[in-house]
């Protein structure tokens, strides 16, 4: 869910600056009031209408998913795999001693 959550933030982020990049500015069309060129590619209005409902959409799956992720970082699941895995008791071997037959543990220092 996580994962599916940062790919979805992503593609709206990426989707997003694409989107604004792709709009005109305010001021664009005062040119065209004094003789300049206009942009009909879309029409007369433009693709103000269009993209500005794209943007929309846009900003409100880049919030819904900030949130989201947000949430989810800050309250992170109670349940843990590794509460869950089985252990099992194993019984403790004597380990042979490796020393020669009649030798002395070494002294311990008591700092005397």
């Amino acid at each position: 869910m996580f994962g599916l959550l940062i790919v979805v933030h992503i593609v709206a982020s990426i989707a997003l600056i694409l989107i604004v990049l792709l709009q005109t500015g305010k001021g664009a069309d005062m040119g065209a009031a004094f003789g300049g060129a206009t942009q009909t590619l879309f029409g007369g209005a433009g693709p103000a209408p269009l993209l500005g409902k794209i943007t929309t959409i846009a900003a409100v799956v880049f919030m819904v998913t900030s949130l989201s992720l947000a949430y989810i970082s800050a309250n992170p699941s109670a349940g843990s795999l590794v509460k869950s895995v089985k252990t099992s008791e194993m019984p403790v071997q004597a380990i042979p001693s490796q020393a020669p037959e009649g030798a002395q543990p070494p002294e311990v220092p008591t700092g005397e």
